[in-house]
């Protein structure tokens, strides 16, 4: 009785979507994380990634789940279209580095970097949901390190083409 009632609220928490703590304008906090691309570990800073342009951030509870890896291959399709705009993306999760590893080439399909984090950057970010792991929060970071927008929903279908839409809508503002 106990667990089905555990199931069920678990359930009912996403199922409901909530705000992103940290709002529009906000100063993103910035990290360096260990990452891996297409299997390959390396560090990623966001400080460095937002010297090349924007950057879309986004967290998922936990890898090889079906809601995160559905998400992750959205991310994969899209890539092309947010290279030809400048943009960088990366997903954090809780997940060991050994996992992203994987994660990276079957879920990602090489295609952008998947960070391993220990709960700070989750914290930092106020992505937190239950037991420590990650809500499915995006956000789209300009280059000068504010938040130009931020987006949770556990259902992971609007990820992508909303933070598409936010980094379009900036690259129209700020053509050169």
């Amino acid at each position: 009785m106990k667990r089905k009632f555990l199931y069920a609220l678990i359930a009912a928490l996403f199922a409901v979507p909530a705000e992103a703590a940290l709002k529009n304008g906000a100063t993103a906090p910035t990290f360096t994380t260990q990452a891996s691309l297409g299997g390959k570990e390396f560090t990623f800073s966001l400080a460095e990634a937002l010297k090349n342009g924007p950057v879309v951030l986004y967290f998922y509870p936990k890898a090889f789940t079906n809601g995160c890896t559905v998400e992750a291959h959205m991310f994969a399709e899209a890539m092309d279209d947010f290279n030809v705009l400048g943009a960088t993306v990366i997903g954090i999760s809780k997940d060991k580095i050994e996992t992203l590893n994987k994660f990276s080439v079957e879920a990602c399909q090489n295609k952008f970097p998947v960070g391993a984090d220990d709960g700070k950057i989750i914290k930092a970010y106020d992505a937190n949901l239950l037991f420590s792991y990650a809500n499915r929060t995006s956000f789209v970071i300009a280059p000068d390190g504010n938040i130009l927008y931020s987006y949770t929903a556990m259902d992971p279908d609007q990820h992508v083409a909303n933070t598409m839409d936010a980094v379009k809508k900036w690259r129209a503002e700020h053509k050169s």
